[in-house]
């Protein structure tokens, strides 16, 4: 088994594990919400970044503008991340299969905060481990700080022995089909969560 298998098998269990704990029982009723939206709202928000650019795996500089009449599941994170950046693309997979034909209209992109060791072949085959349609992006350590800067993402690198791992910001920003930062959904919000905010904005009038 290769590492990215063993980390998919892990990442597997624990969003098995946070779907079943986040099933309502049949004598439940769901919470009453105070919003449409069970992330955090940032429609209009001066903070935060409005574009981004850095080029895929291929080379090809991508900005919002190439997803045109999509909404945009923004992450950054890291291939040798142990859990947390699997399960994270695991449900934004399972997001995609829950959002039915609408998940046509979902592009899933990661930015990885480990250019180092992320190289443009690691990501590909990355990508590929959850979704083909997922989109990789990695840009140089300036690139990067920049992007990072424009969405308050946090990364640094933390040595481990003879080696280093990466502590970052770990929630997804979703963009609407017009290409407006709408989002900031928690690593703990189960996909039924991701779905239900994503479907609204896909959903939802011009």
């Amino acid at each position: 088994m290769t590492p990215i298998s063993r980390r998919l098998a892990l990442a597997q269990l624990a969003l098995a594990a946070l779907l079943a704990a986040c099933s309502p029982q049949a004598d439940q009723q769901p919470a009453a919400l105070p919003e449409p939206f069970r992330g955090v709202n940032l429609t209009g928000s001066p903070k935060y970044g409005k574009d981004f650019r850095l080029p895929d795996a291929d080379g090809k500089e991508r900005s919002l503008a190439d997803f045109k009449g999509k909404a945009v599941l923004l992450y950054f994170g890291f291939v040798q991340c142990p859990d947390i950046c699997p399960t994270s693309l695991l449900r934004a997979a399972e997001v995609k299969k829950m959002l039915g034909k609408d998940g046509e209209r979902l592009q899933v992109i990661f930015v990885t905060v480990d250019p180092e060791r992320d190289t443009p072949e690691v990501l590909r085959a990355y990508m590929n481990a959850f979704d083909p349609s997922f989109i990789a992006l990695r840009g140089s350590s300036e690139q990067l700080a920049k992007v990072a800067e424009d969405f308050k993402v946090y990364y640094r690198k933390v040595p481990t022995g003879s080696s280093y791992t990466m502590d970052h910001t770990a929630h997804s920003y979703v963009f609407d089909p017009q290409g407006r930062l709408r989002l900031a959904l928690r690593h703990e919000q189960t996909p039924q969560d991701y779905a239900h905010d994503i479907s609204l904005l896909l959903k939802a009038p011009h």
